[in-house]
Order: C-alpha cells, then sequence, then structure tokens
C-alpha cells in the first residue's frame, strides 16, 4: 500500500523560509515522477514543481527562484524548500507520484501539510 505522508507545514511571516518533506511508504521514489501541488480557501488546486524520473525539475511561474524540489532517494522522501515565502503562498500542499511516469495524471497523493504565510 503506498503511502505519502507530508509534514514541515506551518506559520511563517512573509520573507520566511520552509522545508515540506514528504515521506513516501510502499513506493521507491527513485527513478519516479513526483510534483508538489497547493490548493488555497477557494481556489483551484495549481502545481508547484515537479521533477522527473532524471531528475529534471519544473516550476510554477509564481515559485521560480524561490521554491526547490529534491529527491533524497536514501530517505526515500521528496523536498519542497521554500524561501522568500509570500502571502499568496499560503494553501495546503500535497505532495503526488505517479506509478508511471509516462501517466498523465499524478495518482497517489498524501494528505497535505497547511502553510500559513503573514504579511
Amino acid at each position: 500500500q503506498v503511502q505519502l505522508v507530508e509534514s514541515g507545514g506551518g506559520s511563517v511571516q512573509a520573507g520566511g523560509s520552509l522545508r515540506l518533506s514528504c515521506a513516501a511508504s510502499g513506493y521507491t521514489i527513485t527513478y519516479r515522477c513526483m510534483g508538489w501541488f497547493r490548493q488555497a480557501p477557494g481556489k483551484e488546486r495549481e502545481g508547484v514543481a515537479r521533477i522527473d524520473n532524471r531528475g529534471t525539475t519544473t516550476y510554477a511561474d509564481s515559485v521560480k527562484g524561490r521554491f526547490t524540489i529534491s529527491k533524497d532517494n536514501v530517505k526515500n522522501t521528496l523536498y519542497l524548500e521554500m524561501n522568500t515565502l509570500k502571502p499568496e503562498d499560503t494553501a495546503m500542499y500535497y505532495c503526488a507520484a505517479k506509478t508511471y511516469c509516462s501517466m498523465s495524471a499524478y495518482n497517489y497523493w498524501g494528505q497535505g501539510t497547511q502553510v500559513t504565510v503573514s504579511s
């Protein structure tokens, strides 16, 4: 059974930093495609960052230069380093994974971790 468990969310002031973690079990993250998404109240879920099976990363324009997605294959954990946080980054953050990178949609999701940025 695949489980993705996020942690590391919290409340910070604008300009601060947080590092989100997504610990995977029942699923080996090496050579897998994974991503981070977020959803703010009243808004649709949006993709924040993704990393493919070769380690290539892609970011939403709104977080480029501030967020970094990475994997630790030994710890089987996905990370999202978030710097220079802004109030508009406030959202529930979810990690997601695909069984196969060729899939069009992510089929495994975590329960989410809340990030709140105050001005």
